[in-house]
């Protein structure tokens, strides 16, 4: 079963991620996004938090080919988070800067890589932000970060079994 798990920074998410594959022995643990820079200092901190709590037999692998790693995958595969996918993207990309038009483009390109490869796949789990229940930046990054992120979250659930919403720890099947 394919499921694209939601919520707000800090909501539990992740932690419900993580639980709905608990029972498999095997999982690749997909962390994208370091930025190409390495400018998040704390990115290294975040990877070190999840990977204590999760099963040793579970293998992380930090990536920004999120797309690879799925279709070759022959296990469960827990992605965390497409929000960190966007940002390293629009980063390693120098997509800032471009036009919306030219953005949407070059982020549909890969989007649809990734979203191929995810419905090849019989156990998958991806995390994303709700982009809706957040506080945005009104300048342009701010707006095209949220309204990519959006676009980006309907496509993976439109490829997804189910969608669950987490709020304050709580699950609501959508």
């Amino acid at each position: 079963m394919r499921i694209l798990v939601t919520g707000g920074v800090r909501s539990g998410k992740s932690t419900h991620a993580e639980a709905l594959l608990a029972d498999a022995a095997d999982v690749v643990y997909v962390a994208p996004g370091r930025l190409a820079d390495r400018s998040d200092p704390d990115w290294d901190y975040r990877v070190a938090l999840h990977r204590a709590r999760r099963p040793p037999t579970w293998r992380t692998v930090e990536t920004a080919d999120v797309a690879t790693v799925l279709s070759e995958a022959r296990c469960p595969v827990l992605v965390d988070c497409v929000g960190s996918w966007l940002t390293a993207l629009m980063d390693r990309e120098a997509l800032w800067d471009g036009t919306t038009a030219d953005v949407y483009a070059a982020v549909e390109a890969r989007l649809d890589g990734l979203c191929g490869a995810l419905i090849g796949l019989p156990d998958a789990v991806v995390v994303t932000n709700e982009v809706g229940l957040g506080v945005v930046p009104a300048h342009r990054s701010g707006v095209l970060f949220r309204d990519l992120l959006g676009a980006i979250n309907q496509r993976v659930a439109a490829v997804c079994d189910e969608v669950h919403l987490v709020i304050a720890g709580r699950v609501l099947k959508l």
